[in-house]
């Protein structure tokens, strides 16, 4: 039995793994109390380490950005996602969930490997966040120039299906090989996070926020990628100020409009209290208008209507441009 919060002000109830598949596969968001109940704290009951939080500004990388832009195809999105989306499934709990994501690491070594430069490659580090269930998260940083330790920008997207969220998978994927490509040495450090477990009520990202929280990482902004023609910005339990500037981003950037949407649940990167709380989840359209096939067995690239790898590359067009302008260049602009 788990301990499940369908919504913010509801009392969390008692259901069992299939009840919970059952509650997905009927479009029901839900979190999974499990690194709550599980641990001496509570998510957010630590005292987070005090840093000064940043100051988000206009868009001022403008050169820097479209540069990188430039570097942006589908190709590589549509070709990972083939192959992502051929693993029978990619859930958490299944062999073929462990199988998708040891794929996916090495695909994220092999692009560092092929695009990144040698002096870039000693400041990338690829790691895994290991989980009982066997379906790791990855995380790969890159260093940050400043001589101190000054926190992180962190970009997500979770391991499930096609649409919910392979598309944001890979959109993600196309963002950190495009940087690299041009040797992108960021002031802040900089990670891209790929969450496991996510259908299983936010089990991954849970445990990824208590770890932060227990070692105090100052998360300076982080935003939760997912990918109808506008772009979706969540406006609940997310940091108002990196809100605006990801308006910001959208209307400098994009060349599709944002809709303001709710997640009704709360997401475990934007839990109150914890260094992670400088977060604004981003998604493809407003949840009332997703994709009717996610979290069902037509959540594929060869039926579901939905998919537009030219929609997606705006996905990576954000992500881009939220990495540079948040977290800095050191190259001249």
């Amino acid at each position: 039995m788990r301990l499940i919060q369908m919504a913010p002000d509801a009392k969390p109830v008692w259901m069992t793994e299939l009840e919970k598949i059952q509650a997905k596969a009927a479009g029901q968001n839900f979190m999974d109390m499990y690194a709550y109940t599980t641990e001496t704290e509570d998510l957010g009951s630590l005292a987070p380490v005090k840093f000064t939080q940043p100051k988000f500004q206009k868009p001022r990388a403008i050169n820097a950005v479209k540069r990188v832009i430039k570097e942006l195809s589908t190709d590589g999105p549509k070709e990972n996602l083939q192959t992502f989306t051929s693993f029978r499934t990619r859930h958490y709990r299944s062999q073929w969930g462990r199988d998708s994501q040891k794929w996916l690491a090495e695909r994220i070594f092999n692009i560092t490997s092929e695009f990144a430069p040698k002096g870039l490659r000693e400041h990338i580090t690829i790691s895994e966040f290991p989980h009982s269930w066997g379906q790791n998260t990855i995380v790969v940083r890159i260093n940050g120039s400043l001589p101190y330790d000054d926190g992180v920008v962190i970009v997500g997207a979770h391991q499930d299906r096609a649409d919910d969220d392979g598309s944001g998978t890979v959109t993600i994927l196309e963002a950190y090989r495009a940087l690299i490509t041009l040797d992108f040495r960021p002031r802040h450090a900089v990670e891209f996070q790929w969450y496991s477990g996510e259908e299983g009520g936010l089990l991954g990202s849970q445990e990824v926020a208590k770890n932060y929280e227990s070692r105090g990482v100052n998360v300076l902004a982080m935003n939760q990628a997912g990918t109808k023609e506008a772009f979706g910005i969540v406006t609940d339990f997310v940091d108002p100020e990196l809100t605006e500037a990801n308006k910001e981003l959208v209307n400098t950037y994009l060349d599709i409009p944002y809709v303001e949407t709710s997640v009704a649940t709360p997401v475990a990167i934007t839990r109150p209290g914890i260094r992670l709380d400088t977060a604004a989840p981003s998604r493809s359209s407003t949840f009332e208008d997703s994709n009717p096939n996610i979290h069902s067995g037509n959540d594929r690239i060869d039926i579901s209507p939905e998919f537009s790898f030219t929609h997606m590359l705006e996905f990576s067009k954000f992500a881009v441009a939220f990495v540079i302008e948040l977290a800095g260049w050191t190259k001249n602009e």
